[in-house]
């Protein structure tokens, strides 16, 4: 398959300044086009401040590009952080507003904690460190994980968490999350369809995860990712039988946060045959 497939590629999972993505969200809607997507979310980690920047520059500068407003939201399940993205959110909805600050504050309380066992590790001015790299966003895992490659700890972020920041590392706070049900109410409460985020990630077992389907799809969960720029061979055809398994929609995204050999807007995004694509709940197919 390709992406000729459908006439408009959707990509429904990305991430901007706003929270640890590279790009501003002016910068990742020019990408966007530039990489032929016709529909993009940005889903940036509880934040929804780079949506009306995003809007209006798709407005200034005349974007053939669909915005769909998202959020990636954290939760905890079975001591497993699981990511939950709303699509199609009403983001002035106040129970999402409300909700987006109290994890905003788990997050900020989060990253200091990180801060403090680095420092206890003898890695000085992590705070500072990760602040800086967000310019003004929450601080996140990626920018900590930024701060510690640039200090030369590790060689790229995926061997910092390995070695500083993965559960059982010197780095590493349990996460204070919501609860999946909680995301989804909220996500429903502000006209919102959510999405289970990348399932093949959370490295559960083939029974865990399908524990894990299916307690997503009791609690009112809509679709789940199937597709994205990278995965294990047959990973994408094994998704799609478990969302026809748990009756779920299929959605697809890079996941992007910066420009990279390997993760691009809009890469390798398609459906295998026999899943319908989460889009089709608010939009005729093209």
């Amino acid at each position: 398959m390709s992406d000729t497939n459908y006439a408009i590629i959707y990509d429904l999972h990305s991430h901007t300044s706003a929270s640890d993505g590279l790009l501003s969200p002016e910068q990742l809607v020019h990408r966007a086009v530039e990489m032929r997507v016709g529909t993009l979310a940005i889903t940036d980690h509880d934040t929804t401040t780079a949506i009306p920047v995003a809007r209006a520059e798709i407005a200034r500068a005349r974007l053939a590009l669909k915005l769909i407003s998202g959020v990636e939201i954290s939760t905890v399940w079975e001591n497993h952080e699981i990511h939950i993205v709303g699509l199609n959110i009403d983001i002035d909805h106040p129970a999402m507003c409300e909700f987006l600050q109290q994890q905003s504050a788990r997050r900020v309380l989060r990253a200091q904690l990180i801060a403090e066992r680095l420092e206890k590790a003898h890695i000085p001015g992590a705070w500072e460190g990760a602040q800086q790299l967000a310019r003004g966003a929450s601080v996140t895992r990626g920018h900590f994980a930024r701060f510690l490659v640039a200090q030369g700890k590790a060689s790229n972020i995926a061997d910092v968490f390995k070695k500083y920041l993965a559960r059982g590392k010197t780095g590493y706070v349990p996460p204070q999350w919501c609860t999946i049900e909680q995301a989804i109410e909220v996500i429903h409460h502000s006209g919102g369809t959510a999405v289970l985020a990348h399932p093949g990630r959370y490295n559960l077992s083939a029974k865990w995860l399908k524990r894990l389907l299916a307690h997503f799809a009791d609690r009112g969960g809509e679709a789940m990712e199937v597709a994205q720029c990278q995965q294990a061979p047959n990973e994408r055809a094994q998704l799609a039988v478990y969302a026809r398994q748990y009756g779920l929609l299929a959605s697809q995204g890079s996941d992007f946060h910066q420009p990279c050999p390997w993760i691009e807007l809009g890469r390798k995004l398609w459906l295998p045959a026999g899943v319908e694509g989460v889009w089709l709940k608010w939009e005729q197919p093209q």
